[in-house]
């Protein structure tokens, strides 16, 4: 699988979801420019799907990912995480050479 999700990501997806309101429980990852590694992962509930958008579905969640962010992105994982410093979503990326100490950005 190019892209999976674990449990506990799925299952806080669900949960903001129920939160806002949303019948669908889909959400984009992108990649941007920015952050300390050059590069950082973006989310969002999304409205409608682009034809070229790459759709992955597990435990009841669709996750989107463009193929430009696609090339980055292959082989991950995205979870959810709650420490005592902080919590969100980590996207377990194989492909990352380097990342910065706070886990919010990479290169390639």
């Amino acid at each position: 699988m190019l892209l999976s999700i674990t449990e506990k990501a799925a299952s806080k997806v669900k949960q903001m979801a129920a939160k806002q309101n949303r019948a669908e429980t889909a959400i984009r990852i992108s990649v941007v420019g920015g952050g300390c590694s050059g590069l950082s992962y973006q989310f969002g509930f999304i409205d409608k799907l682009d034809p070229k958008d790459k759709t992955f579905e597990e435990h009841g969640v669709k996750v989107v990912v463009d193929p430009k962010a696609l090339l980055y992105i292959a082989g991950s994982q995205l979870d959810y995480e709650e420490t005592l410093m902080k919590s969100g979503f980590k996207v377990k990326n194989p492909n990352a050479t380097v990342s910065c100490s706070c886990g919010e950005s990479f290169s390639v």
